[in-house]
């Protein structure tokens, strides 16, 4: 029989989420699996991945072929790079205690790029946050002078409207008086 490490999808349409399993090739995608390794969501950013870091690499150890995609995850776990240590250390290559110094260096330095994309992320969103509010205000600023404009030309017609309307009354006035002082 042979084992597939490979995702199976859960989730609704155009929000899909995974599990992680170690099943049979010939199992259909979502079907049967012998052992559920982990979860992907692939929805956030970054992609959230819960994994059971020693079953997948037992798993890996027992031969199980990872899927393009699950090799892809296991790599960003540190998963395979771990696999590949521990074939270092079957070959006499170097001991365990050197291979697990490596792998925590490697650890430490994935959490610190992880940590900056994260970081990264976060201050973009508030930069783009801050842009689109002054544009807003500048938008807003320039609604608010074209409006004051309007009332000003609106207020200056009103007053021309009164003094043409002034001298009109006040003349009949005037010619009323003329002939009272005659």
């Amino acid at each position: 029989m042979a084992v597939k490490i490979r995702l199976a999808r859960h989730g609704k349409k155009g929000f899909a989420f995974y599990h992680i399993v170690a099943a049979d090739s010939r199992a259909p995608r979502d079907g049967k699996f012998i052992e559920k390794l982990g979860t992907y969501n692939p929805n956030t950013n970054p992609a959230t991945i819960d994994l059971s870091f020693e079953k997948a690499l037992d798993w890996l150890l027992k031969g199980a072929q990872p899927t393009d995609t699950c090799r892809a995850i296991l790599s960003y776990k540190g998963v395979m790079y771990k696999k590949h240590l521990l074939g270092g250390v079957a070959k006499g290559a170097f001991t365990e205690s050197e291979a697990e110094a490596r792998f925590n260096k490697w650890m430490t330095e994935k959490e610190g790029k992880i940590e900056a994309k994260t970081n990264k992320l976060a201050t973009d969103a508030k930069s783009a946050e801050k842009a689109r509010l002054a544009a807003e205000a500048k938008i807003k600023e320039e609604r608010i002078k074209a409006l004051e404009e309007k009332k000003a030309e609106a207020e200056a017609a009103a007053r021309e409207a009164e003094a043409a309307a002034a001298p009109e009354t006040e003349a009949p006035a005037a010619e009323a008086e003329t002939p009272a002082a005659e």
